[in-house]
């Protein structure tokens, strides 16, 4: 029966050791420092996406090639690798790998400060870019601020009231909820968004210096890490 039972203890232990972590989470480097990305279970598209792209690196060597301040940094256009583009001056942001991704809007997930979202052209089903994608800058708005956007730019839709707390107090860009799909969040190292949402532009905002990036996925070790640091670990 000890046997047994040190035998059923053991199993249990590979079992738990072998499970994977929650949550997919990806880092972004550059010369203004690294930021974590946590990718969200609730958009599997976009995120098996990214990390299928970020297996291939794919995004390495892809520069910011669009920030404006106070909103987002952009950045994957596969153009912005050819030297002969990514030139200061050269208009980027055409770049594709020929496929879009269905929108995956969900009510509980919104444009707020940190958030990685897709990018996409103007089309009626409002899919996203199949690499393109930004992270939102954003800034803090008041109850007046979020009322005049309602009503310029968002149709009147109601921002909920938790939301709008976040909108409040942490920041971000309401009027593109529900226009552009969010498929993950910084949980470390905003501040290189930051950094680079400042740097000197063209009046296309595309930045005087280059700003290369290099993504990686994270191991699974480290994901378990992450995901017990943020209290997700036992979250179904």
């Amino acid at each position: 029966m000890k046997r047994l039972f040190t035998l059923v203890f053991l199993l249990l232990t590979v079992a738990a050791i072998a499970k994977p972590p929650k949550n997919q989470y990806v880092k972004i480097s550059t010369a203004y420092g690294d930021c974590i990305i946590r990718l969200y279970n609730e958009t599997p598209r976009h995120r098996d996406n990214f990390v299928k792209l970020t297996k291939q690196g794919f995004y390495n060597g892809t520069l910011f090639h669009r920030v404006i301040q106070n909103f987002m940094i952009q950045g994957g256009d596969p153009d912005s690798r050819d030297t002969s583009k990514n030139k200061a001056g050269k208009e980027l942001g055409n770049g594709d790998v020929k496929y879009t991704i269905p929108a995956e809007f969900k009510d509980s997930i919104f444009h707020k400060r940190g958030v990685l979202a897709a990018a996409r052209d103007n089309n009626p089903e409002k899919a996203s870019s199949g690499c393109q994608f930004y992270i939102v800058e954003g800034k803090r708005f008041t109850d007046e601020d979020l009322d005049k956007l309602i009503a310029s730019r968002m149709q009147g839709r109601a921002i909920p009231a938790s939301q709008r707390e976040i909108y409040k107090t942490v920041g971000g860009v309401p009027h593109l909820d529900q226009g552009y799909t969010v498929y993950g969040e910084v949980v470390t190292g905003i501040d290189m968004v930051d950094r680079i949402a400042a740097v000197k532009k063209d009046l296309s905002d595309r930045p005087l210096q280059n700003v290369a990036m290099t993504v990686t996925l994270l191991k699974k070790g480290d994901c378990k890490s992450l995901d017990k640091l943020l209290g997700l670990d036992k979250k179904s």
